[in-house]
């Protein structure tokens, strides 16, 4: 190879690094794209059995499988606007079913809420539910294969964890060399030890709660283990903080507290962060924990969440996360982050003074918008809400508005199309436009929502209007579209067809537009003051970016059309360099035309709304 010369040698070092550098901005620069996340309950995505008896077993109603997320599947799901599936229920979770043959204990259903079990009663953290698989002694290699072809496919996987609690009976028969099973070291003969796993009730024996409104598991059927009793000596705190050895009836008896270092009075027993921390990235967290002595639990479920991450999923969503102190999810969140600086970490946080701690100082990517938006326009949904409430929310959050994931149906809230919600899954239609398309937060969407699902089975355990987490059971309308594993919707009405479409359409156009990641900006409020016939079901609002402008207008009347001159302020006109004329507009979703007229500064659009339609209008 010939010799550079000095001077040549500087100038090409020079260029490569200017390329660098150029590289590295454009990478900066590149426009961020909305993420949208499928959350499937993997027990029942692939069952085609309709049987649907109240406390059916495996064999009476079915069960669904990792391997029926075929590539036809996964590719169904990707084109519907689909980058990341939260695969619910993964982890190994109590059931009532027999797999002694393969090393699993029986589970006792006194304390497992359904027939199928709670997935948020983890069993065994190392392993995942035996009920998933085709062959139960290769369950794990079963769910890495599902790993596999949803990267394939050109998604993201997404599991549960939940460092709360765990199963009232769990074991770890699957655990890595070198880590022990919780509570294996615990001083059962206290309350409380900063190194205890869980927290004890000393000298009282677990019982079993009170039943109520005749309630019997399994619905009175016989089963060895059904004796209303369960050995717990000394008895555990309940998963929801119930320090009784009786729990009742409500609590989540079913699982155990874990303790992470915090007394019963309250108190922390572990380093606190410095308050400048608060602005600082998951690397310099993750610097401070390295070297800290911290709970045993700590340690046990970072180890738990690198496990999972090496195995190739993508990130988790950390169930009721707001239980556990916020200085474990610094430890926790910055370990995965240095493992994988892109993993999409989601929790459950309802209490909306604490947002920004478990944001900022508990580095979660991503919590749910529920108290604020979410439940706000479901009451709008149903009627007796307005949208004059939707702004103020908006105002509220935008600090942290990229980082409020927004829904309107997951597995712990009622299906919009049950009587019990709206008993119409068109009415969701303008809320899922304004939910998508009013942050730059990922939106979410719970199978079956897509083709109206109501969740009206009586699957046992729990109430109906919720698709039910704890028996085994089918989903009729998404059954229709799975058509016997066709994936192909072919016996979807045609109703049932028409919604998924419009959710495909605006799924898709929300993780291809830029101004989705871009500016906001209401206008609802000044048509309100200044649009005649401009009313409180009606809800409007821009956002931009340098290559696109849209308008986004919603009517959330079911039965009645809307027509009014939509008004854009002057300011924003300002914004957008627009001069007095005419600029055509077109609807993103349907393609539809219209016009926008500039003039004296103000855009004046004439809009018709029909009952329950929206449109995002581009700006030429």
């Amino acid at each position: 190879m010939q010799k550079l010369g000095l001077t040549a040698l500087i100038l090409a070092l020079m260029i490569i690094g200017c390329q660098h550098q150029q590289k590295e901005k454009e990478a900066t620069e590149a426009p961020q794209k909305k993420a949208v996340v499928y959350q499937v309950f993997t027990r029942l995505f692939g069952n085609t059995n309709t049987t649907n008896k109240p406390w059916g077993t495996i064999e009476e109603n079915g069960i669904g499988k990792f391997e029926d997320f075929t590539d036809k599947a996964l590719d169904e799901i990707r084109e519907l606007g689909v980058t990341h599936i939260w695969y619910t229920g993964v982890p190994h979770h109590a059931v009532i079913n027999d797999y002694s043959q393969y090393g699993i204990s029986d589970d006792d259903p006194d304390v497992v809420k359904g027939r199928a079990g709670s997935p948020y009663a983890v069993k065994d953290y190392y392993n995942v539910n035996p009920d998933l698989a085709v062959d139960p002694s290769k369950r794990l290699d079963e769910f890495k294969a599902l790993i596999q072809r949803t990267h394939k496919h050109g998604m993201k996987v997404i599991i549960d964890i939940v460092p709360n609690h765990v199963a009232r009976h769990y074991e770890g028969r699957n655990n890595p060399e070198g880590i022990l099973d919780f509570g294996v070291n615990d001083d059962r003969t206290v309350e409380y030890a900063r190194d205890n796993n869980f927290y004890y009730i000393p000298g009282e024996s677990f019982k079993v709660p009170e039943p109520e409104n005749n309630y019997k598991p399994l619905g009175g059927e016989s089963h060895p283990l059904a004796d209303g009793q369960f050995d717990e000596n000394p008895a555990k705190w309940t998963g929801n903080g119930s320090r009784l050895s009786q729990p009742g009836f409500h609590d989540w008896y079913e699982t155990v507290k874990i303790n992470y270092g915090v007394k019963p009075d309250g108190s922390k027993d572990f380093p606190q962060l410095p308050e400048d921390y608060v602005q600082m990235d998951y690397k310099a967290h993750y610097e401070f924990w390295k070297d800290k002595d911290l709970p045993d639990s700590w340690y046990k479920f970072r180890d738990i969440a690198l496990y999972w991450t090496k195995l190739g999923v993508d990130g988790f969503r950390f169930d009721m996360a707001e239980m556990v102190p916020v200085e474990f999810w610094s430890f926790m969140n910055s370990s995965i982050k240095t493992a994988n600086p892109d993993a999409f970490l989601l929790a459950e946080v309802y209490n909306p003074s604490l947002y920004r701690d478990y944001i900022h100082i508990g580095k979660m990517d991503y919590l749910y918008d529920k108290v604020e938006l979410y439940d706000t326009i479901k009451h709008i949904m149903q009627g007796h809400g307005l949208t004059d409430n939707l702004p103020a929310i908006q105002d509220s959050l935008k600090d942290i508005e990229h980082h409020m994931l927004h829904f309107l149906e997951n597995h712990d809230e009622q299906r919009i199309a049950s009587p019990e919600f709206a008993g119409n899954a068109e009415k969701g239609l303008p809320a899922m436009v304004v939910s998508t398309t009013i942050s730059t937060a990922p939106t979410m969407i719970y199978f079956g929502q897509e083709v109206g699902e109501p969740g009206a089975e009586d699957a046992g355990f729990g109430s109906n209007s919720r698709t039910s987490i704890f028996d085994y059971i089918g989903v009729p309308h998404h059954q229709r579209w799975v058509n016997n594993g066709a994936f192909n919707g072919g016996q979807l009405s045609s109703e049932e067809k028409a919604l998924r479409d419009y959710y495909k359409r605006l799924l898709n156009f929300s993780i291809k537009s830029s101004a989705l990641m871009g500016e906001y900006e209401e206008i609802h409020s000044y048509n309100r003051n200044n649009t005649a016939d401009y009313g409180d079901k009606i809800f409007s609002f821009v956002r931009w970016s340098n290559d696109e402008r849209l308008i986004i207008v919603s009517n959330f009347l079911a039965d009645q059309s809307q027509s009014f001159e939509l008004l854009i302020t002057s300011a924003l006109i300002k914004k957008w360099n627009l001069k007095d004329g005419e600029y055509p507009i077109s609807d993103a979703l349907f393609g539809s035309s219209n016009k926008m007229k500039v003039e004296d500064g103000i855009g004046h659009i004439q809009i018709k709304l029909d009952p329950l339609e929206s449109f995002i209008y581009q700006v030429k």
